[in-house]
């Protein structure tokens, strides 16, 4: 898809959203993305191309990883990208990213509280509501859980409850867009 800019790129970078449980260790662990078995089942009819960047745990991202995330960001050709990243530090990549300055392009980060594996999983509807906001939302760096899409400074995940709530904006880099 290289040189087509309508599509829709997705980089992977592991977090809950990917991980697997191993019964007979009792642990999570990375095997493989989910995503392109998610969009097939969902009967996605976007055009859509998936990279695996990384799969690791957010909490042990580090800054290389996350200028990995932003190299890869500037250079594809298209200018809607979604990214399934882990819940614990999506804040600080979205942060990251905002103050990479990447002009003209819309970036939504997603995730999962509970991996896409187990039937409970949130991954599948976060995955789709990414995929609708990076369609219809202005460029900047936004941040798409449970249905919701926060601009990269106005949000947080709340660690008593799990959710990521609405802030008043914080963190304003200079150069760096506040969509």
């Amino acid at each position: 898809m290289e040189g087509m800019d309508d599509f829709i790129q997705i980089f992977v970078t592991g977090g809950t959203f990917d991980k697997e449980y191993d019964y007979l260790k009792g642990r999570l662990y990375f095997r493989n993305t989910h995503v392109p078995e998610m969009l097939e089942r969902a009967r996605c009819r976007l055009p859509i191309d998936v990279k695996m960047l990384m799969m690791v745990d957010s909490l042990e991202m580090t800054e290389e990883d996350r200028a990995i995330i932003v190299h890869n960001c500037k250079r594809v050709s298209t200018n809607r990208i979604v990214i399934t990243h882990g819940t614990d530090t999506m804040v600080e990549t979205a942060k990251t990213l905002a103050r990479a300055d990447i002009e003209g392009k819309t970036i939504v980060i997603t995730g999962a509280l509970v991996p896409y594996a187990f039937h409970s999983s949130d991954g599948f509807f976060n995955l789709g509501n990414a995929l609708a906001f990076v369609q219809t939302l202005a460029p900047g760096v936004y941040i798409a859980m449970h249905g919701i899409a926060f601009k990269w400074n106005e949000v947080r995940k709340n660690p008593k409850t799990g959710f990521f709530e609405k802030i008043e904006p914080a963190d304003v880099y200079p150069g760096a867009s506040s969509n």
